[in-house]
């Protein structure tokens, strides 16, 4: 069975930080690439930033670069975002997902966001809010 497990949400001050980790179980983990999301109510999930297992390479949105950092450990088949610089616009509920690796590589490769619908499996999210 296939899962993926989120956690590291929490209640943190601005200019603080929060490290999410997302575990994989159920499928070859090295094959896929995963992604940490968050979706505003009534929007469509954006991707955050994501990673290629298979050789490490990221993505990250404008709005995180320089702020957030992402990172993975094949052998633990876990996925971590470091979430540093935090401000109240980081609020949301985050998620993590997974997909084919050379769909969401190709895209990555192109400095295209990768797509919600290029990833197959879904954890359930972890809250993270922002106070101000």
């Amino acid at each position: 069975e296939v899962q993926l497990q989120a956690s590291g949400g929490g209640l943190v001050q601005a200019g603080g930080s929060l490290r999410l980790s997302c575990a994989a179980s159920g499928f070859h983990f090295s094959d896929y690439a995963v992604g940490w999301f968050r979706q505003a109510p009534g929007k469509e999930r954006e991707v955050v930033s994501s990673i290629v297992n298979r050789d490490g390479s990221t993505y990250y949105a404008n709005s995180v670069k320089g702020r957030f950092t992402i990172s993975r450990d094949n052998a633990k088949n876990t996925v971590y975002l470091q979430m540093n610089s935090l401000t109240p616009e980081d609020t949301d509920v985050y998620y993590c997902g997974a997909g084919d690796w050379f769909a969401i590589s190709t895209a990555q490769g192109m400095g295209v966001r990768p797509s919600s619908k290029l990833y197959d499996y879904w954890g359930q999210g972890t809250l993270v809010t922002v106070s101000s």
